[in-house]
């Protein structure tokens, strides 16, 4: 798995959601009670997760699970093993995840996990003895009509996996719908792991009839070759996109004529890295993302489009396969360049869109055929896109303030209709 490195900037993912709220709120003219109450997370919870080590040493992470509202169902949200995990960060994840499930029009609030570890240095074993304590810490709040973990940075099905088998020998019997992104064999859906990277390639391609640029014709770069990176790599070349230019951790590559996603993936499964791949020549990371391209996806982490890289931005259309790449410097510079910026919460909601749909399938007990998945996927995602960019002509606003407002009021409404508990 690739674990992408932070940006190591001031630049806060709480403020950012934070802001993009208030600006939301101001909008639908909510009082200041009510956007408050849309700001705070329902409920926080920080666990100490102590892990015996293969050498018989004991070490103790930190773990968090933050369930941001829950007005509108479930909270559903990723686990992520990463060094840099923070609350903070994980708030900001778990609100941007209530706006997401809300645009999308699934019945989940947002929740999110995490954490603070570098899943490299440790072997399978100890991952899944971290895992398996983590989950018992957080049993009292997860549940399938509670919270519903996923995959995130750091963590894949196998992780899942554990959480899953965890859960539900403490209850007593299986229950295949405590966490989605699971194994095939326990309940997993076809067409989800590769769900995030498909929705981010649909929205893409919508964005490029906008410019009435023709995928055959259009170029991009993909910063990140993790679950989501690769992926987008791999189905903008099946889309006939040229993708020139990717990057990891380590370093990012270039070829001008394309770089070959088959050849690619043998590489990095041979060396563990984009670097030195067939027929490509090295640059940084940050060249990357200044490339004249039609589409720049920045799918690894948040905070890597700057106010201090951003106005060296030629790409035509930015189309956030992570979350909270950009900052709200950059996006005001970027605006202003006139660069179409579609945002994390529409383009990288394939994910859990088919983390629903392997929610219901789990509920009806009932799989359902992967051409069904992909059809539905691609239905809502395209949808969302022309809602979307209809509510964004209709009302003057980039897709960022028309899409959070969207979602913004669906989820107020819920909470409106609820009413308030006394």
């Amino acid at each position: 798995m690739t674990l992408d490195v932070l940006a190591t900037t001031e630049w806060s993912a709480l403020d950012a959601a934070r802001q993009q709220l208030r600006e939301a709120a101001g909008y639908l003219g909510f009082d200041p009670g009510t956007t408050d109450m849309l700001e705070n997370a329902r409920r926080e919870l920080i666990v100490s997760v102590p892990l015996r080590r293969d050498d018989d040493t004991l070490e103790v992470f930190t773990g968090y699970r933050v369930q941001h509202n829950l007005s509108r169902g479930p909270a559903k949200g990723g686990l992520r093993y990463h060094p840099s995990v923070t609350l903070d960060e994980v708030r900001a994840l778990a609100m941007w995840m209530t706006w997401k499930c809300a645009l999308l029009d699934v019945p989940y609030g947002g929740g999110k996990g995490g954490i603070a570890i570098d899943p490299r240095a440790y072997s399978t074993r100890e991952l899944e003895r971290l895992t398996r304590r983590y989950t018992s810490e957080i049993s009292p709040l997860i549940g399938p009509e509670q919270d519903i973990p996923a995959p995130d940075i750091g963590t894949d099905e196998r992780t899942m996996a554990w959480m899953m088998d965890t859960y539900s020998v403490n209850k007593g019997h299986t229950i295949p719908g405590v966490v989605t992104g699971k194994p095939l064999s326990l309940g997993g859906s076809l067409g989800r792991p590769g769900a995030t990277s498909r929705g981010v390639v649909h929205i893409a391609l919508e964005a490029l009839k906008r410019f009435a640029v023709e995928p055959a014709g259009a170029t991009a770069a993909v910063q990140g070759y993790g679950k989501v990176g690769a992926g987008v790599v791999n189905y903008l070349a099946e889309a006939d996109v040229k993708v020139v230019a990717v990057s990891d951790q380590y370093g990012a590559v270039h070829n001008d004529r394309g770089i070959d996603p088959v050849s690619l993936a043998a590489h990095v499964g041979r060396t563990g890295s984009v670097v030195g791949a067939p027929e490509t020549t090295p640059l940084s990371g940050e060249e990357l993302l200044l490339l004249d391209v039609d589409l720049l996806v920045p799918a690894a982490v948040e905070g890597v489009l700057t106010g201090a890289n951003a106005p060296g931005v030629n790409a035509r259309i930015v189309v956030e396969g992570a979350n909270g790449p950009t900052t709200p410097e950059a996006d005001r510079i970027l605006e202003s360049k006139g660069v179409l910026v579609v945002p994390d919460i529409l383009a990288n909601a394939g994910g859990v869109l088919v983390s629903y749909f392997e929610w219901a399938q789990a509920f009806q007990g009932y799989p359902w055929g992967e051409s069904l998945v992909q059809r539905r996927l691609r239905d809502r995602m395209v949808q969302t896109w022309d809602l979307v960019a209809g509510s964004a002509a209709a009302n003057g606003r980039d897709l960022r303030r028309a899409a959070t407002a969207i979602a913004v009021e669906r989820v107020a409404e819920a909470h409106r209709a609820r009413g308030l508990y006394p």
